[in-house]
């Protein structure tokens, strides 16, 4: 067996064996069933249904996009991921900023940032459902009273139009924030210190320094996690399913949400595949606009 692995290993095509076994995985789990979403997306499957399976083109396509709920869905979507990658990778950012300090106990307060990142969503949600408690005694309700000087009025968050999206936003940051966090942790202790050093020896602040000398080195970095947080946020559904079910009226609704529920609970297969598939190119679609925005940027540099 070694000689077998050395004697493949020894050719010009090493990196292939190496990445065989990936590409293989890849197939199996994501290719297969992706391909059978786009099949199942053309027929008119229906779990339970009398009426045999039939080729039906693009008609599941054209019945979710003029579906109200999925529209809502894809709105959601967007207005999460505008807010969420900025917002989130600017707070990672400064964490990460802060805890790069030459402090004692620091490891401390990274383990305490990134502990909400191994915590189960579901166990999160849970949590969170009773922070928003609708009752005089709530944590969120209560920190909005003393904000307020008195002035708030009890608030269920998640059963309010208005406020239930934000609120699963708030949870998704804290939630998630840790991940982004350690990245550009990693990122920032990459940079040589010379570069400071020098920086500090003709006279520049640390204003200066963080613009000129950190963003710069933290680009790629900072394009990698804004890439990762939006298809994140794009796959959001355990908070969703577990604190509103998408309520009320459609206000925290997704596209994972929504396929989930056409496929399992109404057993319209093909129509969940449908969502999959439009949920697909339009991740894909989305990073493609940033690689080409990314290489824009460094065409001009």
């Amino acid at each position: 067996m070694n000689r077998l692995i050395t004697q493949l290993t020894k050719g010009k095509n090493t990196h292939i064996v190496f990445i065989t076994p990936a590409l293989i995985g890849l197939f199996l789990f994501l290719g297969i069933p992706f391909i059978s979403a786009i099949i199942l997306s053309f027929t008119n499957l229906r779990l339970g249904s009398p009426l045999p399976l039939e080729f039906i083109g693009l008609e599941q396509y054209y019945r979710i996009l003029k579906d109200p709920a999925f529209l809502r869905a894809l709105l959601n979507n967007g207005i999460f991921a505008l807010v969420i990658v900025p917002v989130q990778t600017a707070i990672a950012l400064g964490i990460a900023i802060l805890l790069n300090q030459p402090l004692k106990g620091m490891a401390i307060f990274r383990t305490f940032f990134f502990m909400p990142v191994v915590f189960p969503m579901s166990l999160v949600s849970v949590v969170w459902i009773l922070i928003y408690a609708p009752n005089p005694d709530g944590m969120m309700n209560s920190l909005m009273e003393f904000l307020t000087f008195g002035s708030w009025e009890t608030t269920d968050f998640l059963r309010n139009s208005t406020f239930a999206l934000p609120a699963i936003m708030l949870l998704s940051m804290w939630q998630g924030v840790g991940f982004q966090m350690v990245i550009i942790l990693a990122g920032l202790q990459s940079i040589p210190e010379n570069l400071y050093e020098a920086a500090a020896i003709d006279g520049s602040n640390k204003i200066n320094q963080f613009i000129y000398i950190t963003l710069p080195q933290l680009r790629n970095t900072l394009i990698f996690v804004m890439l990762v947080t939006s298809i994140l946020a794009f796959r959001l559904f355990d908070q969703v399913k577990i604190m509103t079910e998408g309520g009320p009226n459609n206000a925290t609704t997704t596209v994972m949400y929504e396929a989930v529920k056409a496929a399992f609970e109404q057993q319209k297969m093909a129509k969940g595949a449908a969502m999959t598939v439009v949920f697909f190119l339009v991740v894909l679609s989305i990073t493609i606009i940033q690689r080409v925005v990314v290489k824009q940027e460094r065409a001009i540099d």
